[in-house]
């Protein structure tokens, strides 16, 4: 332990000479980067492969499981703080102020504790004595929250919310928020007044809801600060603003009963702590993936709808500011500072990264990520690091440290073909320790140089391989506001436009030469009756009848292709075309 110490202190401290600094896991062990835009130095730290690792919200601190024990590292004075003895421990967090580390490990029943022995533990650093532990079966939601300076606790248990005071963790609750089935809570990340957001899935009829408290006023629901109620909320997902006021509730149900989606239904919701409340409207049908506060609370941007996906800006009224237009997206992130916002697509998309100026609402810069499955702002808020771990992928893992200009400042692959990356993340820091900078933008050579590099390349069947390429897409892009469409799309379109204008004119013509040859028929037809027939005033009657009705058909058919939406009772009506044609055969050859 002594040698992994030594090791780990130099790349802290190194790490406070260069830029920053971020840790890797993986098959390899436990591994730290320090770097500036011009080195990057690697430090190995512990070879043994660790099960999880947390860094403090400050950076201060670094603790991590290795399956027989917790060690946690004060970074600031390079030393060891404790070592806990607590063996597969599979959950880690730290508090705000990094003075409780808390652990979970699976929840176990035997003999002698036939209602469970005790998983979720708390303990007190620096001293790494224990304070109370708890049995929490659910790895879902298992970690207690805090408020930013630790004034309260909560935990979430059967039909009860618990808080504790400060340096009350080890005794009974000092309040209690009592709510029937209550499933999820959330506390605002802000300062006091501190508030809470508590979620109740509906039962038997009755509808889901989220309502928002001032701690401690839990006495009736009357007391309440808002409350949203949702008949579509199997599930939900909170998302406090950093000034904790205002809440947008994510609502999910796993089927879609109109089976019109794959992912089930969705909506999202604002609620201030006010009582006001809206729906936020979204410009395109499809699931949501992603949604990102600014950092000021003043505005939220949402990625959302069927690929190629829409990104909006939306003020806390819901009211749409920027339309990001479509594209390959299904994230998006602001950095630290709030100038700089990202859309990209990972996972099952190509890895497109787009950076955006906020203030002046114009695109940065692109590039492509290919193979990413994380992603994540430097503390700076100039770098960006994505990774391809396992196990999503198992093949090239490793990570790129990026500049928001779209330049690759380093890279980092495993060392041996078989190793694998689990995780990787940036060393936190306090707000303020890197300054905002001025926002660069790229030559507009640049930029159109980046875009051809991160243009995909269009698949094409071998046998259409070596002709002119077509000109129909399968997903027509949308610009951002404000923005044209390119001048090769637009040709593109125009071309398109004509060949569509060209085949509609050529069905419209041949219809109405299949018209006109069934009345030229029916006429022809007429005109060989014997007289004393078509002396039959009864007959004749009927005959003009029949023809006008084959007329007016042919009058709606016209309109059809004019794009005209005709009624259900005029589209029954084109269908009795062939049996009037009969009708006029018939009452000829009588």
């Amino acid at each position: 332990m002594t040698s992994f110490v030594g090791t780990l202190c130099v790349c802290c401290v190194f790490s406070r000479l260069y830029l920053v600094c971020c840790i890797a896991r993986g098959s390899h062990g436990l591994t730290t980067h320090a770097f500036t835009p011009d080195a990057l130095r690697e430090t190995f730290c512990e070879r043994t492969q660790c099960k999880v690792v947390r860094f403090s919200k400050d950076g201060r601190m670094l603790a991590w499981s290795d399956g027989q024990g917790v060690s946690v590292m004060d970074v600031s004075s390079q030393s060891l703080i404790c070592r806990l003895p607590r063996a597969k421990v599979t959950g880690l967090t730290i508090s705000p102020c990094a003075s409780y580390l808390c652990t979970w490990s699976l929840y176990t029943v035997n003999a002698d504790t036939p209602a469970g022995t005790p998983n979720l533990h708390i303990w007190h650093l620096p001293s790494g004595d224990p304070v109370t532990h708890f049995v929490q079966k659910k790895f879902d939601g298992w970690s207690p929250q805090w408020t930013d300076d630790e004034s309260v606790c909560g935990r979430n248990v059967s039909n009860e919310v618990h808080f504790y005071g400060k340096g009350k963790l080890g005794g009974s609750p000092t309040d209690r928020l009592r709510l029937q089935n209550v499933a999820k809570f959330s506390i605002s990340p802000a300062g006091s007044p501190y508030r809470i957001a508590a979620y109740v899935p509906g039962s038997k009829g009755a509808p889901s809801f989220v309502r928002l408290y001032q701690y401690p006023n839990f006495d009736s629901p009357s007391s309440a600060l808002a409350n949203k109620s949702f008949f579509k909320a199997d599930q939900v997902e909170l998302y406090w603003n950093s000034t904790g006021t205002g809440l947008l509730v994510l609502t999910m149900v796993e089927i879609d009963t109109t089976g019109s989606s794959y992912y089930g239904e969705q909506g999202l919701h604002f609620v201030g702590i006010d009582g006001e409340s809206s729906v936020v409207p979204l410009a395109k049908k499809g699931p949501i993936y992603s949604i990102d506060w600014h950092p000021n609370g003043k505005e939220f941007c949402v990625v959302y709808g069927y690929i190629p996906a829409k990104a909006t800006l939306y003020n806390l009224k819901s009211e749409p500011i920027f339309d990001f237009g479509t594209g390959p997206r299904n994230t998006v992130h602001f950095n630290c500072h709030g100038n700089i916002l990202s859309l990209a697509g990972f996972g099952n998309l190509r890895g497109h990264m787009e950076f955006w100026h906020r203030k002046e609402l114009k695109l940065i810069s692109r590039a492509q990520a290919s193979d990413a499955t994380f992603f994540q702002w430097s503390p700076d808020g100039e770098h960006i690091l994505t990774a391809t771990t396992a196990p999503r992928l198992r093949e090239g893992n490793g990570y790129k440290v990026w500049h928001y200009t779209g330049k690759v400042v380093h890279q980092w692959d495993v060392a041996k073909p078989k190793d694998e990356l689990w995780e990787v993340l940036w060393r936190p820091s306090l707000p303020g320790e890197f300054p905002e900078k001025p926002v660069v933008m790229p030559s507009h050579e640049e930029q159109q140089r980046q875009a051809e590099a991160t243009k995909p390349a269009v698949y094409r069947p071998p046998g259409a391989r070596g002709k002119p390429p077509s000109t129909i897409k399968l997903h027509e892009e949308e610009p951002p506001q404000g923005e044209t469409v390119k001048d090769e799309d637009k040709q593109q379109s125009k071309s398109a436009l004509k060949n569509k204008k060209r085949r509609e004119a050529k069905a419209r013509e041949r219809e109405s030469q299949d018209a006109e040859a069934a009345v030229a028929m029916a006429t022809a037809s007429a005109s060989l009756l014997p007289a004393n027939q078509s002396d039959d005033l009864e007959t004749d009657k009927k005959l003009r009848n029949l023809k006008k009705k084959l007329k007016q058909i042919d009058q709606l058919k016209q309109q059809q292709r004019e794009g005209k939406q005709l009624e259900a009772n005029q589209i029954e009506k084109l269908k009795t075309e062939d049996d009037l044609i009969r009708q006029i055969h018939e009452l000829k050859v009588q």
